[in-house]
């Protein structure tokens, strides 16, 4: 039975599904994909058939995925995934170049541990290049998702964004309350007195707010009437290392450098309970190339000589 249907799933079924998900509606998709509404409608209906299962209502709002519809699509989007991999594979073969790999990263990581991690690995494969974008965890998650990206090096996503996907943890990774190392509040500080100052926050897309919100929360705290939301690493530099004096929540990762050298410190504040697990995640099925092996093999190596 499982070969029948397999035999009948042909590459628009899959192309034209993934991407109707991906857009929320079939006049998107057809748009993206230069199909006719009509003619994705029957594809959809075809590949509906073929699996004898409803993958899909479809209003005038979008469409909705059943049940059965979301777990398809996990494996719908690793099959394409696998096969633009394996594509990119072939002509860097036949060009004689190397197939690079795309490395998706949170700020804090490509921050502190990613450099570590690349200088390890070119020592051991130095032809083989390498993309590193950065970004929050949900586009990163997505991108990792459909293929553009090999993987994502940063903190776990929401659980419910997890399905399909694997996580290997490195470390653990701390969120700080940053100030610049001649800060007035560097010595002496009360919790309630960040509130004198401009406070930086990550905004509710981050992967760190839901911890940075429950520890305010736990700490009887409520929202700072001077704050500013920002994912910018420059931004928040800029504000915290200049005349506006800010104090910043934000993963250790990203100013690890700047503690280092002595322009930034943590304020004295116990903020153990925002750490939180910083890893690896792949796409769970597909089995990494021995290029991807090594590269994850320099991830764990740089975290272990941290």
């Amino acid at each position: 039975m499982e070969i029948n249907r397999l035999r009948h799933i042909k590459m628009r079924h899959l192309s034209a599904f993934v991407e109707t998900v991906r857009c929320g509606s079939l006049k998107a998709a057809s748009e993206n994909i230069n199909l006719t509404q009509p003619a994705i409608s029957k594809t959809l209906k075809d590949l509906e058939t073929i699996l004898g299962l409803t993958l899909m209502t479809r209003d005038r709002g979008g469409i909705t995925l059943t049940r059965e519809g979301a777990v398809f699509r996990q494996f719908a989007e690793q099959s394409l995934a696998a096969l633009s991999h394996g594509l990119a594979s072939l002509d860097a073969l036949s060009s004689g170049a190397s197939t690079p790999i795309r490395v998706g990263a949170l700020p804090s990581v490509a921050a502190d541990l990613l450099p570590d991690a690349v200088n390890i690995f070119s020592n051991l494969v130095p032809s083989t290049p390498i993309a590193i974008q950065d970004g929050g965890i949900a586009d990163m998650i997505d991108r990792l998702r459909s293929g553009d990206l090999d993987l994502v090096v940063g903190r776990m996503g929401h659980p419910e964004n997890m399905a399909g996907l694997s996580f290997t943890q490195l470390y653990t990774e701390q969120v700080i309350i940053a100030a610049a190392a001649d800060h007035p509040l560097a010595h002496s500080a009360t919790l309630k007195s960040l509130a004198d100052y401009k406070v930086l926050y990550p905004p509710k897309s981050a992967a760190i707010r839901p911890l940075v919100d429950r520890y305010l929360i736990e700490n009887g705290l409520g929202n700072f009437p001077n704050s500013l939301e920002t994912v910018s690493g420059a931004f928040g530099r800029s504000m915290t290392l200049g005349a506006a004096q800010a104090v910043w929540f934000i993963s250790k990762g990203v100013v690890a450098r700047d503690i280092d050298a002595g322009r930034m410190i943590a304020l004295p504040f116990d903020t153990s309970s925002m750490a939180g697990p910083i890893g690896i995640m792949a796409r769970a099925e597909e089995d990494p190339t021995p290029t991807m092996r090594l590269f994850r093999q320099a991830l764990l190596d740089a975290a272990t000589s941290r």
